[in-house]
């Protein structure tokens, strides 16, 4: 039997169903797992999903944390509703944030990155996150006016059409979500387009090492949980050279393979599929 192939609008409907699905149960204390990507009690969607990627793996959050690159002082020093264990790396750290500068989060999810971006720059610049979850960006605000952040914005919008003004941002970050959009292509060109001159991309994401097969692409499980959707190295580094990118590197991270083989019910996904750090920069 064919396995039908999904269309960009069925795939941005279900990531959005599926992160919001996450950002509801996180905000209730009776099903919540205390780690927003961990199956075990998540409410089925519309599609019948109730699956969904284990992303935390079997660990504690905070030791999944330490996974990412962050310590124990950065999940301590914001709102616990900001940490839903979505990411798959620590861009703030890979970022070298300056002050006074505009930082751009795509897919921001629940504020924990854009946070983290506004403390670094110590009450001085602005951090704006893009995300286009509802119930994520009520959930971001919230955090954000709990952890008193003024600097900080969160705007409804989509990736691949960011609600921000043409070369305004100094730097662009992003964990583990451009894997999921069905036009990474553009979301370079729009990551491109509201960089200044000069400015830079910083973002952490799921990178296939290898084709990842065709039967595993046709599952919008697997899409969601951040595998199925990665694209591959040498076709991420071409897509951000044609959005006009310059010095870009990718860094995989081979030892994060254990952890992403948790992420759905087939651990062979780890086979194809690796995290890795994205550096570019606009000329």
């Amino acid at each position: 039997m064919l396995m039908k192939d999904h269309d960009a609008a069925e795939i941005r409907d279900y990531v959005r169903e599926r992160y919001g699905a996450i950002a509801e149960q996180a905000d209730d204390p009776v099903t919540s797992p205390g780690c927003g990507c961990q199956p075990a009690q998540r409410p089925a969607t519309a599609n019948g999903d109730s699956s969904g990627g284990s992303c935390c793996g079997s660990g504690s959050p905070a030791t999944y944390n330490e996974t990412l690159g962050y310590s124990a002082a950065d999940a301590a020093s914001l709102p616990a509703g900001a940490d839903l264990g979505l990411g798959c790396g620590n861009p703030v750290a890979l970022a070298s944030i300056k002050p006074g500068e505009t930082v751009l989060d795509l897919g921001s999810g629940a504020g924990f990155d854009c946070l983290l971006a506004a403390r670094q720059l110590g009450g001085t610049g602005r951090v704006i996150g893009v995300d286009m979850t509802p119930p994520m960006i009520a959930k971001a605000r919230r955090n954000a006016a709990q952890a008193g952040a003024a600097n900080v914005e969160f705007r409804l919008g989509e990736i691949e059409h960011l609600p921000v003004a043409d070369a305004s941002v100094d730097l662009v970050i992003s964990n583990c979500v451009v894997n999921l959009s069905p036009e990474k292509a553009q979301v370079f060109r729009e990551a491109f387009r509201v960089l200044k001159p000069g400015g830079r991309l910083a973002i952490a994401d799921i990178v296939a090492t290898r084709p990842v097969p065709a039967a595993l692409r046709q599952q919008l499980e697997a899409i969601g949980a951040c595998v199925a959707g990665a694209a591959l190295v040498a076709d991420v580094e071409a897509m951000l050279k044609a959005a006009g990118f310059t010095r870009v590197r990718i860094e995989a991270r081979d030892a994060t393979r254990k952890t992403i083989a948790q992420w759905t019910d087939d651990p062979k996904v780890a086979d194809f599929v690796v995290s890795a750090y994205v550096t570019a920069a606009k000329p």
